[in-house]
């Protein structure tokens, strides 16, 4: 690790106590003795106008100064009103799109060297910046034909602060793992590897317009969401044009006020738009804050900014499946059953103890609304359960996790009594029906047996058997070709007929 690296951890340090957001005077009575003191007089040194302010101000100016991947962070916390209160959610919340733009000028530049043409030739105007987040910016544009588009071109530069950041991120994670005991559960270094990759993936705004269009396409199959389509022509490793989105963003507080609008529809749909694609298609949209939502009444959604996309293979999805409609259907011992299975929680443990410890938690969610339940304190008992039972972070679900908690924090603020399990339930019982019935395995095992047919077939024509060197006489490659599918063709039916029993 670089000697860079260090001193930008370091430095993010110092930027965190200089506006007193490392260890913040508001939780100073809760914290021992020497930590207390230790916090005091580092809040000495650093303090000044930096430390003014609310809780959710200063660590918004931290996170701002800090950079895209701190802005990141800030972004999903933001959308927590219900575990950190409304003001600390709104003090973060102009990191979603409201940081100062690079001149116009520059954005033109970058366009016509990225796109390899004179601007004029594409746009017929190109205006400036209408919002600005960490990474790039977004301009109103109008098309030569006549559409108006939003043209997306990353910050100069860019690449080099997030490279620095991510640097500094896993050192970040190597010294938690080694000097943080409790930490090492929650797998800090591959948590780091997933977050650096899809920034990685982020600065290239090619491949935010494949995501685009794919889950335009996925979200066309299902309604309960929209994506303006992409302008193709438009398109470089550093610009990406899409059609305009319609509708108010819903960071804007006027979202929320628009005549006729249906908040619990709205609230369904963002919620059955995230899991119909995590679920159906195993692509999700990975970045669903407000700032990235647009909204039409009486409850329309279209979603922007598709730099980071979330992939569940079937396995994935299936164990995310089962453990929904096992806490829908309140059978807790599916859900700890689908944990183990899925290598979760290790086999070692004991099903019934496990399924007791999420009866404790979710038991006392059922038949309230949101506002009756405390989200902080149900994560908590999570954790702690989580813990007792050495249940791990999976690398892999890093982006769905984050996701989810996302969605269900904008979904709680356009519906504060929004119920997230009512909103689910369509989607899973339908993901449930046609893939867990006993049909539907049956077709899947049939579909994996096939393929190993097409294997051992390939196999047996260029291989002898494994007991050529005991027999002196064998039948003739094609006739132990056919033989082997045979044997396998009987196998799978056996099996198919077995699990339609």
């Amino acid at each position: 690790m670089s000697t860079a690296a260090y001193f930008r951890l370091i430095g993010a340090g110092w930027v965190l106590a200089r506006h007193d957001a490392l260890a913040p005077r508001e939780i100073a009575p809760l914290l021992p003795p020497s930590t207390r003191f230790a916090a005091g007089l580092v809040r000495l040194l650093a303090g000044g106008a930096a430390s003014r302010g609310r809780p959710g101000e200063r660590l918004a100016r931290a996170f701002e100064q800090l950079g895209p991947v701190a802005i990141k962070l800030g972004q999903v916390l933001s959308t927590r009103a219900d575990i950190f209160g409304a003001a600390f959610a709104a003090d973060l919340g102009h990191l979603k799109d409201a940081l100062p733009p690079f001149p116009l000028e520059v954005a033109k530049a970058e366009v016509e060297r990225s796109l390899e043409r004179p601007l004029a030739s594409l746009y017929a105007s190109f205006e400036p910046a209408i919002a600005a987040a960490s990474i790039a910016q977004a301009h109103p544009a109008t098309l030569i034909d006549g559409r108006k588009v939003a043209v997306k071109v990353l910050r100069p530069g860019v690449e080099q602060k997030v490279a620095r950041d991510i640097a500094a991120m896993a050192l970040g994670a190597r010294l938690a793992e080694r000097f943080i005991p409790p930490a090492r559960r929650l797998q800090p270094g591959p948590f780091a590897a997933t977050v650096a990759r899809s920034l990685e993936l982020e600065l290239d705004l090619r491949m935010e317009a494949a995501a685009a269009s794919e889950l335009g396409e996925v979200a066309a199959a299902d309604g309960y969401m929209a994506v303006p389509k992409v302008v193709w022509d438009g398109v470089g490793k550093r610009v990406l044009t899409l059609e305009w989105a319609q509708g108010t963003p819903l960071s804007s507080p006027a979202a929320l006020e628009l005549d006729g609008l249906d908040r619990k529809t709205l609230a369904d749909n963002l919620i059955r738009a995230f899991l119909a694609q995590a679920l159906d298609y195993g692509v999700f949209h990975a970045d669903l804050h407000e700032g990235n939502l647009f909204v039409t009444a009486p409850s329309a959604i279209t979603a922007v900014d598709f730099g980071i996309v979330g992939r569940l293979d079937h396995d994935q999805r299936r164990f995310l499946a089962e453990i929904l409609w096992g806490f829908i259907r309140r059978d807790y011992r599916r859900v700890a059953e689908v944990h183990i299975e899925a290598g979760y929680v290790p086999a070692r443990h004991s099903i019934d103890a496990f399924a007791q410890a999420l009866r404790a938690v979710g038991e006392p969610i059922f038949g309230r609304s949101a506002r009756e339940v405390s989200m902080g304190r149900l994560l908590g008992q999570l954790f702690e359960i989580t813990a007792l039972f050495e249940m791990n972070l999976r690398p892999e679900l890093v982006l769905l996790q984050k996701t989810m908690a996302s969605v269900e924090g904008v979904a709680r603020r356009i519906d504060p009594d929004h119920d997230i399990w009512t909103a689910a339930q369509p989607v899973v019982e339908r993901w449930i029906a046609r893939e867990l019935s006993p049909p539907a395995q049956a077709k899947r095992l049939a579909e994996r047996g096939l393929k190993v047919l097409d294997g051992l077939a390939r196999w047996a024509e260029t291989s002898p058997p494994p007991v050529a060197a005991v027999v002196t006489t064998r039948p003739e490659g094609g006739a132990w070709a056919w033989m082997t599918t045979a044997a396998a063709i009987l196998a799978i039916i056996l099996a198919a007929l077995t699990l339609l029993r």
